[in-house]
């Protein structure tokens, strides 16, 4: 334990720091942050060997092997295609140095150390991902609704159908109105930008 209390004290623990808006640019998350597509940082969380990197489009992971090694991997977790799940936040105890917030995204389990002191910006971030699983959840049982109105027709057609003689025509028009109902669908329920949920939450 003693140990553990001279590694926070020198700086050389790997519990995670909130890094503030005006030294984004200073970490190494920053050189992969899409910033000509509009992509902006919200949240980042930096440690000795690991950087959590929350932009309104992605979560960028810079995944450190170890402190003492500068080698990192990088993952970005677009949230559009990988959904948050299982948002908590274990809090501190008395003598405990750091606090911890866990989430899943994807197939992904993520657990990340913090300073206990952060405890009310850790806090604003649990809301920011509680909410974006929440957008998740809503468009994805809309999608799974689109698919099943378009079966029911589509069963409904096949029972009932009435043409001119010309299978290949029906078959191109329905063809085409699949492929535009799915788009549409695609389009109003798959929001691949959460600026303003964090913007909503995060105080900065």
């Amino acid at each position: 334990m003693f140990k553990k209390i001279a590694s926070d004290a020198l700086g050389l623990s790997d519990i995670g720091k909130i890094i503030l808006p005006e030294d984004f640019d200073k970490t190494d998350s920053d050189d992969y942050v899409l910033h000509e597509d509009g992509e902006k940082i919200h949240f980042l969380i930096k440690s000795k060997s690991d950087e959590y990197c929350f932009t309104n489009r992605a979560l960028i992971h810079l995944d450190g092997e170890k402190a003492s090694s500068s080698k990192r991997n990088i993952f970005r977790y677009d949230y559009y295609q990988h959904q948050i799940r299982h948002v908590s936040v274990e809090t501190a105890g008395t003598i405990d140095l750091d606090l911890e917030i866990k989430f899943s995204i994807g197939n992904q389990a993520l657990s990340v150390d913090i300073d206990k002191k952060e405890g009310e910006a850790i806090a604003d971030l649990y809301k920011s991902l509680v909410k974006i699983s929440h957008i998740q959840d809503e468009e994805s049982r809309m999608k799974d609704f689109a698919k099943d109105s378009l079966q029911a027709s589509q069963s409904l057609f096949t029972d009932n159908r009435f043409h001119d003689g010309n299978i290949a025509t029906e078959f191109e028009k329905a063809t085409h109105f699949a492929y535009d109902w799915f788009q549409a669908t695609y389009n109003e329920n798959t929001r691949k930008d959460f600026g303003e949920v964090f913007e909503k939450y995060i105080q900065n």
